[in-house]
């Protein structure tokens, strides 16, 4: 899911907290688009891209820190990311018919919601105010304020969801990754890190900076994982 590339912070650091020895570990993101079944540009709110990222994690290290990953569940939007064909209960076969293809958003809303256009805006809301919510716990556990923030470096949507999101959190636009987001499309769980790695090497982040990954994810889970540059 979207949201695999931030939690696998909090994965590894579980590891590395119960197994002394364990010292280094590798995260990979990646993300590939099924023609046949998924159209890379009505599926989802953005472009969905083909592409991966991957960091190096290692116990100790001085630079990007791991400070604190946080995580919020709401179940009662499981099925809203059910999809008909794919996946461990219906998986693709060479002999199996080519399922109908993923609907657009708007389509999934109107059948999840059975057409309740306030329950579709409730839901709206609610996403952008478990962003906020996520990232202030995540900033709380790791005794920060969230105004001390640097960057928030988000799942790649489009335009208009970045605007919402820092209006969400009252941060510039540009203190987001927005950018990058509309220059490369969703990359599935390696947008974080993708995006991570472009700001350090372009110098946008520096040394002592905190950032924060946040993604939105099927389940429905809000997460943020805090890293000290």
């Amino acid at each position: 899911a979207c949201g695999g590339g931030v939690t696998a912070f909090d994965t590894v650091a579980g590891r590395f907290a119960t197994h002394e020895s364990y010292t280094t570990a590798l995260i990979i993101g990646a993300n590939r688009v099924c023609e046949e079944y998924c159209d890379r540009l009505a599926t989802n709110t953005c472009v969905n891209g083909d592409g991966a990222a991957a960091a190096l994690v290692r116990r100790g290290a001085g630079g990007c820190r791991w400070l604190v990953t946080e995580t919020l569940t709401d179940g009662r939007y499981a099925d809203f990311h059910r999809l008909e064909a794919g996946g461990s209960a219906r998986p693709f076969t060479p002999s199996m018919a080519a399922p109908a293809r993923i609907a657009a958003p708007a389509d999934r809303l109107q059948e999840f919601f059975d057409g309740d256009i306030g329950a579709m805006f409730d839901f709206a809301r609610t996403t952008l105010a478990r962003n906020r919510e996520v990232l202030e716990r995540a900033c709380a556990r790791a005794g920060i304020l969230p105004g001390s923030v640097a960057r928030i470096i988000h799942l790649h949507d489009n335009r208009t969801a970045f605007a919402d999101l820092a209006a969400e959190l009252g941060v510039p636009l540009e203190r987001t990754n927005a950018d990058l987001a509309l220059a490369h499309g969703h990359l599935g769980c390696a947008d974080q890190i993708f995006s991570l790695d472009h700001l350090i090497t372009s110098g946008a982040l520096t040394p002592g900076d905190l950032v924060a990954l946040t993604s939105v994810s099927s389940g429905m889970h809000w997460t943020c994982t805090l890293l000290r540059v």
